[in-house]
C-alpha cells in the first residue's frame, strides 16, 4: 500500500504539469493573449504612463517572451529547485535551495501565496462543514427510503429530493437571501460576508449574561427539548399530530407578529408552514426524524422564550457571529449534494438488499437489522466513496456561486476575479491547487476502498 501511495504521488507531478500547460495554452491562445498591452488596455492613462507600465510588466513577468518561455519561467518560479533569477529577471545559476515563489498578482499587486493563504481557509471552512453534513443527511434518508421501498416515506423523499436537485444553487441562494435576510419577510440572517465588522473586536464566546441568565437559557432549552421529545414518543398518533399542528401554527403566528411591517401573505403563510412542518415531523414513523426534528424545534422554542425573559444585553461573540453568517451559504452549498447522494445511497442499498449474500444471511436467521447494518451497509458505501473523489472539486466549483451571491471572499470569488482580469500568475496557481486537491481526493477514495472492502488490494 505504501508503494502504491508513493507511486500515485509521483504520478501527480506529470498530471499537474499537463493541467497547467492546458490552462496556460488556453490563456495564451485567447484573443489578446497575456501581454502587457492586454493588461493596460482598459486603463485611462497617458501614452507615456502606459508605456512605462507595459515596460514594467514585461520586465517583471517576462510578458514579451514567447509563450513557451513564459510558461517555463513560471514553472521555474514555483519549483523549489531550479534557476535563480537576477534583478533583471534573467536566469542565473542553478540552485537546489532557491525556494518556491507563486509570483505577484497583476490585479492585486500582492503575492499570490499571500492571497491564497487568506482565501483558501474560507473555502475549506465551507467545505469542511458541508461535506459531513451532506453525507450524514444522505445516509439517513437513503437508508430509510431503501428499507421503506414503495412506502410513504420513500415516495415523499423521492419527490422532495428530485425537487431539490432541480433547483439551481444560484436561484436557491437568491431566494434564501430574499426571504430570510429581507426586512419585508424574515430578517433572521445577514445578507453577505462571514462576520460583522464589530465581531472582530468581540470575545470568541458569547458574553454579557450572568450565571442566572445562563441557567435560564439552559433551562428553557432543556424544557423545550424534553417537552417536544415527549410529544414525539406519544403513542396516539392523531393526538400527537394535532398537538404538533397547534404548536407549529402558534410558532408561525408569533413569527409573523414579530415583524409588523411584514407582508400580509406571510401572516397567512407562516402559520400554515409551521403547522405543516411540525405535523409532518409528528406524523412520520421514522424515529430519527420525529424525535430529532421535534427535539430541535423544542430546544429552539425554549431558547427564544428564555432570551425574551432576559433583560441583560448579550454580546454574541465571534463564534456565534460566524455560525450565524454561515447558515445560509452552507444550506445553498449542501442541498444539491445530499439530494443526489441520498438517491444514490437508496439505490445502492436496495441492490445489496437483494443480493445473494443478504438472502443467505436471512436464511441463517440473522435479523433484518443486522443484515442491513452488518452486511449490506458496508458494501453499499462503495458508490458513495467513488462520488467522494469528485465531491471536493465540485464543491470548490459550487463555492464560486455561493461566494459570489453571499459576497464571501473565498477561493471561488478569487478565481472569478482572476479570470476576469487575466491574472496569469493567480489563475495558474489556483489551477495548480485545485488540481492537487482533486488528485488528493481520488487518492483518499482509493485508500477508503481498502478499508470498506478488504478484497481490494493495491499491492
Amino acid at each position: 500500500m505504501l508503494a502504491y501511495i508513493i507511486r500515485r504521488l509521483l504520478l501527480m507531478i506529470p498530471t499537474l504539469l499537463g493541467i497547467t500547460i492546458l490552462v496556460f495554452s488556453v490563456m495564451a491562445a485567447a484573443p489578446g493573449g497575456i501581454s502587457a498591452q492586454s493588461l493596460t488596455g482598459g486603463l485611462d492613462m497617458k501614452p507615456a504612463e502606459r508605456k512605462a507600465l507595459e515596460d514594467y510588466y514585461n520586465k517583471r513577468y517576462g510578458l514579451d517572451d514567447p509563450a513557451p518561455v513564459q510558461y517555463l519561467r513560471w514553472l521555474n518560479n514555483i519549483s523549489p529547485i531550479g534557476f535563480e533569477l537576477d534583478d533583471e529577471n534573467n536566469f542565473g545559476k542553478f540552485s537546489f535551495t532557491k525556494g518556491s515563489d507563486l509570483g505577484q498578482s497583476f490585479n492585486y499587486g500582492r503575492g499570490v501565496s499571500e492571497l491564497i493563504k487568506e482565501r483558501l481557509p474560507i473555502t475549506l471552512l465551507l467545505n469542511v462543514i458541508t461535506i459531513p453534513l451532506i453525507y450524514i443527511i444522505s445516509i439517513i434518508i437513503g437508508v430509510k427510503a431503501a428499507t421503506d421501498r414503495g412506502g410513504r416515506f420513500d415516495v415523499a423523499s423521492s419527490v422532495s429530493l428530485l425537487a431539490l436537485w432541480s433547483i439551481p444553487s444560484m436561484l436557491a441562494g437568491v431566494l434564501l437571501i430574499g426571504f430570510f435576510a429581507n426586512v419585508q419577510h424574515w430578517q433572521w440572517f445577514p445578507t453577505s460576508g462571514l462576520s460583522e465588522r464589530e465581531a472582530l473586536d468581540m470575545t470568541f464566546m458569547p458574553t454579557g449574561l450572568s450565571y442566572l441568565s445562563v441557567f435560564k437559557v439552559f433551562l428553557g432549552m432543556s424544557l423545550g427539548a424534553v417537552g417536544m421529545v415527549s410529544l414525539a414518543f406519544w403513542q396516539k398518533r392523531n393526538i400527537r399530530i394535532l398537538i404538533a399542528t397547534i404548536i407549529g401554527a402558534g410558532i408561525g403566528l408569533a413569527m409573523s407578529n414579530a415583524h409588523p411591517e411584514t407582508l400580509l401573505i406571510n401572516q397567512i403563510f407562516l402559520p400554515l408552514l409551521g403547522a405543516a412542518t411540525l405535523a409532518l415531523l409528528a406524523w412520520t414513523d421514522f424515529p430519527v426524524f420525529r424525535i430529532g426534528g421535534l427535539g430541535m424545534f423544542g430546544a429552539g422554542i425554549g431558547l427564544v422564550i428564555a432570551f425574551n425573559m432576559i433583560d441583560e444585553p448579550l454580546v454574541r461573540g465571534f463564534l456565534f457571529d460566524r455560525i450565524w453568517h454561515l447558515i445560509l451559504p452552507v444550506i445553498t452549498l449542501s442541498y444539491g449534494g445530499f439530494a443526489f447522494l441520498a438517491k444514490l445511497t437508496r439505490t445502492s442499498i436496495l441492490e445489496n438488499l437483494q443480493a445473494d449474500y443478504a438472502r443467505t444471511a436471512r436464511a441463517k436467521g440473522v435479523s433484518e437489522s443486522d443484515v442491513l447494518w452488518k452486511h449490506v451497509f458496508r458494501n453499499s458505501l462503495m458508490p458513495l466513496i467513488t462520488v467522494t473523489a469528485g465531491l471536493l472539486p465540485s464543491l470548490l466549483a459550487g463555492s464560486l456561486i455561493v461566494e459570489s451571491i453571499f459576497s464571501i471572499d473565498g477561493m471561488g470569488k478569487l478565481a472569478l476575479d482572476a479570470v476576469k482580469g487575466r491574472d496569469r500568475e493567480l489563475i495558474l496557481s489556483i489551477t495548480l491547487i485545485s488540481g492537487f486537491l482533486t488528485l488528493i481526493g481520488y487518492l483518499i477514495a482509493d485508500f477508503l476502498y481498502t478499508i470498506v472492502d478488504p478484497r481490494v488490494s493495491y499491492e
